[in-house]
């Protein structure tokens, strides 16, 4: 199995969406963290933009992180994001070199 992975995702709201895209996003945090592999998953909006948001995610493997993807809720997120944010979500990974 790979090493433990971290995520940065990204994402701006539309004008006038930052409260419903915040919903949105935190409505994700609590069914994340109950799934296996899930060490942390944390929802941070921006103090400076409040359009901003971020979720900050550390899971077990990529494997994990490969299954959160297919979750149905996570899902369902991403056929109705373009409603709710203004680019493409930014999704960065990143692993532990120390």
């Amino acid at each position: 199995m790979s090493k433990q992975i971290t995520v940065l995702a990204i994402a701006r709201a539309k004008p006038g969406m930052e409260a419903e895209l915040g919903k949105r996003l935190l409505a994700m945090v609590e069914p994340s963290r109950t799934e296996e592999g899930c060490i942390s998953y944390d929802m941070h909006q921006s103090n400076e933009d409040p359009a901003v948001w971020m979720a900050y995610e550390t899971w077990r493997s990529d494997e994990d992180l490969t299954l959160h993807f297919e979750k149905p809720y996570l899902r369902a997120f991403a056929e109705t994001a373009e409603e709710v944010v203004a680019e493409p979500i930014n999704i960065q990974k990143f692993s532990i070199k120390s």
